[in-house]
This record gives structure tokens, sequence and C-alpha cells, in this order.
């Protein structure tokens, strides 16, 4: 449930919470699962997308 600020918004979607984790047959992580605050649309993403600093930014800014 770790909160995400999207640098480069679209259809108004800046905030978003990782909603679930996508794992394989072996339980690693493969992706996850971000749910849109302002409408709950959701999206599955690879995971270490999220560390790009150009893209994504921890928390709710």
């Amino acid at each position: 449930m770790s909160k995400w600020t999207a640098i480069t918004p679209e259809n108004k979607e800046r905030h978003f919470i990782v909603s679930e984790l996508l794992k394989d047959e072996e339980e690693r992580i493969i992706g996850c699962k971000l749910e849109a605050v302002i409408n709950k649309n959701q999206y599955d993403i690879d995971w270490q997308r999220l560390k790009n600093n150009e893209e994504w930014l921890m928390g709710w800014k």
C-alpha cells in the first residue's frame, strides 16, 4: 500500500497506491498493480519503473 506520485500525470491521474504485488511461480515480484486515487483505475506495471525518479516520486507530492 505504498503511495506514489507520477511526475507526468496522464488523464489527471497523479497520485497512486500500490494495491497488489504481482508474483511469478517462485513467488518473485515481477510487477505491481497501481490504483489511481482520483478514479480507482488500475494499471499493471513493472515494479522497477518506480525506481525511476524521472517518472515517479515516493509518497504524495
